[in-house]
């Protein structure tokens, strides 16, 4: 049975220090990847919960960061239709009120991700650099554009590293670490789980828009983010959280 021991090396935790992505190998066994492949989330699907909250994937997001304990921020499915477009590229951070920086995705790709497919890039060592570069990937050409981006001085030289995952494995990569993703040019969609976690204690920050990670909580400016919305990934006791009270249309 896989444990983090014996999955996460010594050479990928150097690895994801230095270039701020990393895959690691056979997490998932193939009757996970089956019973999780879905579109629901943990709040509204009993299925995808054990998957959110796997203990492998929480460790290993802990280990990665050096960090005690982890807080799932949330989880969503990302599916790309055959013939659907380049993700541009961008970084994680921005998009959360969060302080500190202890932050990192889990992409899980049930069937493997491949270049033909819509496989990830990473810009390696990205999340060094001290940058923290808002990108309105929905719409394109605001906040400096992609184009913005990848031209900035900082970046300059550093190419995009595209990495095929394969089944079972998991990617992992910094909130700080610019990234982007091919177009699905094979025949099949491209079926993406993806999990965020932050180091426990982190606080709020300002933000662009109003998070539900904070706000149904009613997490002040400079709090600490805990609650029934944020809960414990890793470690936990046994089981999964329950899923917190419905939001109100106001959060």
């Amino acid at each position: 049975m896989t444990t983090v021991d014996t999955a996460l090396t010594p050479q990928l935790l150097e690895d994801f220090g230095r270039d701020g992505f990393v895959v690691v190998p056979g997490l998932l066994s193939a009757d996970e990847r089956r019973r999780y492949g879905c579109q629901n989330l943990w709040e509204d699907s009993e299925n995808v919960r054990p998957l959110t909250f796997h203990p492998l994937l929480a460790e290993t997001a802990a280990r990665l960061l050096g960090v005690g304990a982890v807080r799932l921020w949330h989880d969503q499915a990302l599916y790309k239709e055959p013939g659907g477009r380049e993700t541009d590229p961008h970084q994680d951070q921005p998009y959360w009120p969060i302080v500190e920086t202890d932050t990192i995705t889990a992409w899980i790709p049930f069937d493997g991700s491949t270049l033909e497919s819509g496989a990830m890039g990473y810009l390696p060592g990205s999340h060094r650099l001290g940058l923290r570069e808002f990108v309105n990937i929905f719409t394109g050409g605001e906040d400096g554009g992609p184009d913005g981006v990848l031209g900035r001085e900082e970046l300059a030289g550093i190419e995009p590293v595209f990495v095929e995952v394969p089944p079972g494995a998991v990617a992992y990569h910094h909130g700080l670490t610019f990234h982007l993703a091919g177009a699905n040019r094979g025949g099949a969609v491209r079926r993406v789980h993806t999990v965020i976690y932050f180091a426990d204690r982190s606080t709020r920050g300002s933000g662009r828009f109003p998070h539900p990670s904070v706000e149904r909580a009613g997490i002040p400016m400079g709090g600490v983010i805990a609650s029934d919305v944020t809960p414990l990934a890793w470690p936990r006791p046994a089981g999964e959280p329950l899923p917190p009270a419905p939001a109100s249309p106001l959060y």
